[in-house]
């Protein structure tokens, strides 16, 4: 099993979906974790009593992560409250599922703000805490398939993922010395955030699927996520994770 005591984990987005199952996923692997929301304050305390039950610290921490000034306030609590930060997950993700035509330079600056400068700006403000790290730090970002494939309906998110993913690119350049940047992409999930996508789209993605019909969860996408947190990740640098169930061998 995945070791992981002693660490300290952020997961942003994590009172729900595939943050909230990654936030339970590292504390049942060990660490203690700080469960970041902004507005399902109740959801998130369920999270973190989950992972208190489990024997472990959780902290709830409010903060709009498109915001700098939040950030920069969230990774001071968490240094006044951890000293450090081994494990970062950068969760949240929003853009709405709409055509290119109907997408306004508000809606892409939307998106841009909330799927990709708060990874950059978590870096910025974390890397002091990273730096403190037992052993190797680790930030792993959520992807999709959008990223590098198109989509009906995802042209503004998956514009921002492909961003995402060569940001991660280039953080590994400049800090991999001693943090490991690594994405997840997940394959659809059915979730809070997912559920007003195009009800095709998920017909099309279970039947793609390899693995004798069973459905990709949040879970399995964050047993990946631990994956990339843990040690046996080290050599694993600036790469994509894909959890899709084969899906996307289909093209």
């Amino acid at each position: 099993m995945t070791d992981l005591n002693g660490k300290v984990c952020l997961v942003t987005g994590a009172s729900r979906g595939i943050g909230r199952a990654s936030a339970l996923r590292l504390a049942g692997a060990g660490a203690d974790v700080a469960v970041n929301y902004l507005t399902s304050q109740g959801a998130a305390r369920e999270v973190a009593e989950e992972i208190r039950q489990m024997g472990r610290q959780a902290a709830v921490v409010k903060a709009d992560v498109s915001e700098p000034d939040d950030v920069q306030a969230m990774v001071e609590f968490l240094g006044t409250r951890f000293g450090r930060l081994d494990v970062l997950v950068s969760n949240v993700a929003s853009g709405g599922f709409r055509s290119l035509m109907d997408t306004t330079p508000q809606h892409l600056q939307a998106a841009m703000s909330t799927n990709v400068t708060p990874l950059l700006t978590l870096v910025q403000a974390a890397r002091p805490l990273l730096e403190r790290a037992e052993g190797r730090a680790k930030v792993v970002a959520m992807s999709s398939h959008g990223s590098h494939r198109a989509l009906p309906a995802y042209g503004t998110i998956g514009t921002t993922k492909a961003a995402l993913e060569s940001l991660v690119r280039h953080l590994a350049l400049e800090l991999g010395g001693r943090i490991n940047f690594n994405i997840v992409l997940a394959g659809l999930v059915e979730t809070d955030s997912t559920r007003s996508a195009p009800p095709e789209a998920f017909e099309r993605a279970r039947a793609a699927m390899m693995v004798d019909g069973r459905p990709l969860t949040a879970a399995d996408v964050a047993d990946a996520v631990v994956f990339l947190a843990s040690a046996a990740s080290d050599l694993i640098q600036g790469q994509t994770l894909i959890v899709d169930g084969g899906a996307s061998l289909r093209g």
